[in-house]
């Protein structure tokens, strides 16, 4: 059962990292040419794609409240000091905001592997 679902995760990067590419160069030419406001939903889908491949976060979650969950790691107080200064408590803003997001996909088990698993 893994296998299948190793080959559906193998099969969608495939097709998925280009178009995150083409996506990636998009905000940055919609974000300073155009539209800021298009080129944010990009940047925050980014953020939680960053969040859960590199700090192993949920993915329905922001690197800036995932830090404020884990204040007491290494990684996590860095990126607290480097978002202060830029604007103060924004991991504990961005931690207030989608704490109840995280509790509501936790709770419906929305995390849990849904490919390859045997229908009870």
């Amino acid at each position: 059962m893994r296998f299948k679902e190793k080959l559906a995760g193998t099969v969608l990067l495939c097709v998925l990292v280009p178009l995150a590419v083409v996506g990636y160069i998009y905000i940055a030419i919609v974000g300073t040419f155009g539209n800021p406001a298009r080129a944010r939903q990009g940047v925050r889908a980014l953020d939680h794609f960053v969040n859960a491949a590199v700090f192993n976060g949920y993915a329905w979650e922001s690197v800036s409240s995932h830090a404020w969950r884990m204040r007491h790691k290494r990684w996590a107080k860095i990126v607290i000091f480097i978002t202060d200064k830029f604007q103060k408590n924004h991991c504990q803003r961005a931690n207030k905001r989608e704490q109840p997001i995280i509790d509501l996909m936790l709770s419906r088990r929305l995390n849990e592997q849904t490919i390859g698993i045997k229908k009870k």
